[in-house]
């Protein structure tokens, strides 16, 4: 269901389209990425980032397929079908600080109702000494240009700094005050390289929107956070950036993206659902539709989703020990946060193997119309356990073959 309403909202900014598709091996065609674009609305992600339009014609004309379609489909429903209460998803395009870039952007997204330019510019010493040999007055001066230029085709500006996070913070202050006064309405803080500690990125967004206090206009600016996954705390530093103010959150399916990834989409929106008293904001995610999704994007970028990964993992409403089993069984709370039904899951399972319980065998067993007595189900358990330690998983054709032997034996035995 969509996210409860609490104090705020945070917007879900995805850009499994273009920063997931920049992972190696993720590349998608204009049919994919339409694909994914339909489910993405069906998810109710506030914006979609459809790509890189200035990186070549294909992506290009990808950016503006899903422009014109998904950018009018409430939903990811047709016009027609009488679904329309929600409107469509803002289509937004990537460009760098530069007019070949922008004209580009602007071209594709415009079928889209909603449309938004996201332009960007590093702005780290090192950034600027190695790789755009820039001073920091030309880097001040481009940005005031090209986001006023963003500004005169497209209502919807975002600014990003890259490498924000290991940019001095002082100049990053002085770089995003200026892009407020060019007219930026978003200002994304990337942690680019995933450098970022969580504590370090709550304080470097506090203190930008301190600094948008004082800007005229300032309050009329959201800030968004864009984490990478380097050191394993891209999710952690978004919730950090929320917990300081942040009313976007950019993120991937499944977390691909660039080297380790980005913040996955899943985990931020669970994080927030099922922390609501905590963080106090929503977003207006379909939590129901996130295990679809993540199928999806799994199938058509051909990357595995790891058993264990949070939220769509194949394990993670999966129990095997035979305590956790015992607790689910009795009340799934014990051991179990959220309900698999939130995310689209199945359902819980438990997994036989040798860590587990007499409680889930024979609840298993009932399942599958078997009702043993006590002196029956003390045999099919020993038998399970024997061949549990010699096997990983104890599947259903196994207990089948092992109550027929241990029931057959039993009754030879009275005869």
């Amino acid at each position: 269901m969509p996210g409860r309403v609490t104090e705020a909202h945070v917007r879900i900014f995805d850009t499994t389209l273009r920063d997931g598709e920049q992972s190696p091996g993720c590349s998608l065609t204009r049919t994919e990425k339409l694909e994914v674009a339909r489910q993405l609305a069906r998810l109710s992600v506030d914006v979609i980032e459809a790509g890189f339009p200035a990186a070549s014609p294909g992506d290009w004309d990808a950016v503006h397929a899903v422009a014109a379609e998904v950018g009018n489909t409430p939903n990811g429903a047709p016009l027609e079908s009488g679904i329309a209460a929600a409107e469509p998803p803002i289509i937004c395009g990537l460009a760098r600080a530069n007019h070949h870039d922008i004209e580009a952007c602007v071209g594709a997204i415009a079928p889209a109702r909603r449309r938004r330019i996201h332009t960007f510019l590093a702005t780290s010493d090192v950034h600027l000494a190695h790789k755009l040999r820039m001073t920091r007055t030309q880097v001040l001066d481009t940005v005031s240009r090209m986001v006023a230029l963003a500004r005169t085709v497209c209502d919807d500006v975002e600014f990003s700094p890259e490498d924000a996070s290991r940019t001095e913070p002082a100049f990053l202050n002085e770089v995003l005050a200026v892009a407020v006064d060019a007219g930026a309405t978003t200002l994304n803080v990337p942690d680019t390289v995933g450098y970022a500690t969580p504590d370090e990125y709550h304080s470097l967004l506090a203190g930008i929107r301190g600094m948008l206090s004082r800007v005229p206009g300032g309050d009329r600016v959201v800030v968004s956070a864009h984490c990478h996954d380097d050191l394993g705390l891209a999710v952690a530093n978004s919730l950090a950036a929320v917990r300081a103010g942040a009313r976007q959150v950019e993120c991937t399916v499944n977390g691909i993206g660039e080297r380790a990834g980005n913040a996955a989409l899943e985990e931020v929106v669970m994080a927030l659902h099922t922390r609501a008293g905590f963080y106090r904001v929503s977003t207006g995610v379909d939590t129901r539709e996130i295990a679809r999704t993540s199928r999806l994007v799994a199938e058509l970028t051909g990357t595995r989703v790891p058993p264990n990964k949070a939220i769509v993992g194949a394990n993670a409403f999966a129990h095997e020990a035979g305590i956790h089993q015992d607790g689910v069984i009795k009340h799934r709370l014990t051991y179990e946060i959220m309900e698999p039904e939130t995310v689209g899951a199945d359902g819980s399972s438990l997994v036989l193997g040798k860590h587990s319980g007499r409680h889930a065998l024979r609840l298993r067993l009932q399942e599958l119309g078997y009702t043993l007595g006590d002196v029956q189900f003390a045999g099919v358990f020993a038998r399970f356990k024997e061949l549990a330690d010699r096997k990983k998983v104890v599947h259903v054709h196994d207990l089948e073959t092992i109550v027929a032997r241990e029931v057959g034996a039993a009754a030879e035995v009275i005869s």
